[in-house]
């Protein structure tokens, strides 16, 4: 049998016509996220049809990616509060498919592709007042956006010697015990180890203990350690707590130590009249990792690394081996390269739906919603607060909310137990999707609003289903 030897469609006009009906279904998809079910399981038979030997010879697949649409996490549908995962937006369909089309590699060379992603670290330079000589770089998400930043304090504090030597010996940084484990993770990744991150309590705000750390530093160098990093957070994961940033950034500079800021889903909320007055301490951090697809809705995925220091931020990676010598003309000018200030050389054209999603709608408006948010969130706490049998475990200084259902008439060594059952039966029904967590050893019904889709009848409908669910397992568990 022959092979026709190209990967383009041996029919154009049938190709359009069906990626057509798949911009079509997108669309539906997109116009339908506020109705129907929160998250659908993929049918076992659908799961089948992705499963099967290594394909020797090519199909038409177009209708088998269609049928996955009504099959995600859920995250598009206003009720939508595990975790904290954006929303999407249709105009990021189209910049996607621009992206794709274009199929750029953004590490480097003076191509079209590059300008947007400069204009839009020119524009989170603007956002949080960063200087007009620091760098940033449009990566995958805060996990990484946080290892581009821990290894420039790192390699900062040996002068940049550690790039050949290795780490110095006994390096520690500190940060809350309610900090994002990507930070530990990242000590682990840079050969540090976990272990030399120190957790510092936090008080009854969940806000790291500034007292507390100051002691932990002091302690640490009489022991002979080398305190190298703070990493403040803007957005705990748990409660959306919000660290004294300016304190943090006081003893940073007292102690000469980097000053990062995990911002993951807390530092768009500068675009938010009402926690811009909290998070202006970003200002002075040396590093902030935070999303665009969280509460900025820019579809998955894309986070970004600002960095106070061009200069440190390039020379903690920068690599240009002969066969990637810049030029001054012609595909290899545009220097500097985006390569140089991360890990990756192969980028794919994400900032694309970063600086669509921007332009399109603007700061005002993305502002505009994370505020309300942030309100829906109160009113959740009040409604928790006046209903009968609920009881709230943490102070609501953002988007989350964390309560548990405990009725006077529920075995009380069975709370934890109600409130997962409650979780599932919410996800499986289809009604909405929270998830739990611990809050001071109780399990904790979490439920996040980062949904620009998300009304506050949705909060009632929610409050009302966990009292129906919750009280219909208690009858059950009595009645056996």
């Amino acid at each position: 049998m022959s092979i026709d030897l190209t990967l383009d469609p041996s029919d154009w006009d049938a190709f359009r016509a069906s990626a057509h009906e798949m911009l079509d279904a997108s669309i539906n998809q997109m116009m339908a996220a506020r109705e129907g079910r929160v998250w659908t399981p993929l049918p076992e038979d659908q799961k089948q049809g992705f499963t099967g030997p290594l394909p020797r010879e090519g199909r038409d697949v177009t209708n088998q990616m269609e049928a996955l649409l009504p099959h995600g996490v859920g995250n598009t549908h206003p009720r939508f509060f595990g975790w904290v995962h954006g929303a999407g937006t249709p105009s990021n369909i189209l910049a996607d498919i621009t992206a794709a089309a274009m199929n750029a590699n953004l590490g480097g060379r003076d191509h079209g592709a590059i300008y947007v992603e400069k204009q839009v670290v020119d524009w989170c330079r603007e956002i949080f007042d960063f200087p007009a000589n620091s760098s940033g770089l449009i990566v995958s998400g805060t996990s990484i956006a946080t290892l581009i930043a821990l290894k420039a304090a790192r390699d900062r504090i040996t002068d940049f010697e550690s790039r050949k030597t290795g780490r110095p010996e006994k390096l520690v940084g500190y940060t809350s015990t309610q900090t994002h484990t990507c930070v530990a993770r990242t000590f682990d990744i840079l050969g540090i180890g976990s272990d030399a991150l120190r957790k510092i309590p936090v008080n009854a705000q969940f806000e790291i203990d500034c007292d507390a750390l100051r002691l932990a530093i002091d302690e640490d160098r009489k022991a002979g350690f080398t305190p190298f990093v703070i990493v403040g957070t803007a957005g705990a994961v748990n409660v959306g707590a919000i660290d004294d940033l300016n304190q943090l950034a006081s003893i940073s500079k007292d102690q000469n130590l980097w000053f990062h800021v995990d911002g993951a889903f807390g530092a768009p909320g500068m675009l938010s009249d009402l926690l811009r007055p909290r998070l202006k301490g970003l200002s002075k951090a040396d590093s902030i990792a935070f999303d665009f697809h969280k509460w900025l809705h820019v579809n998955y995925d894309a986070g970004m690394i600002l960095m106070r220091s061009e200069d440190t931020h390039r020379r903690t990676f920068s690599e240009r081996p002969d066969y990637l010598k810049g030029a001054d003309r012609g595909l290899a000018a545009g220097n500097s390269w985006p390569t140089e200030y991360g890990p990756e050389l192969s980028r794919g054209f994400r900032a694309l739906k970063v600086w669509s999603q921007l332009a399109t709608h603007g700061t005002e408006k993305l502002g505009a919603l994370i505020t309300r948010n942030c309100e829906q969130a109160q009113y959740l706490a009040k409604l928790v607060d006046e209903t009968d049998g609920f009881e709230r475990l943490a102070p609501v200084p953002m988007q989350i909310c964390c309560f548990r259902f405990c009725p006077d008439d529920a075995p009380h060594d069975k709370i934890d137990l109600l409130n997962d059952e409650i979780v599932m039966r919410l996800q499986e029904d289809g009604i909405a999707a929270p998830s739990t967590t611990l809050i001071g050893g109780k399990n904790a019904i979490r439920v996040n609003i980062t949904n620009h889709r998300t009304t506050f009848e949705d909060l009632d409908l929610l409050v009302r289903e966990i009292n129906r669910i919750g009280r219909s397992i208690v009858s059950e568990w009595l009645e056996t």
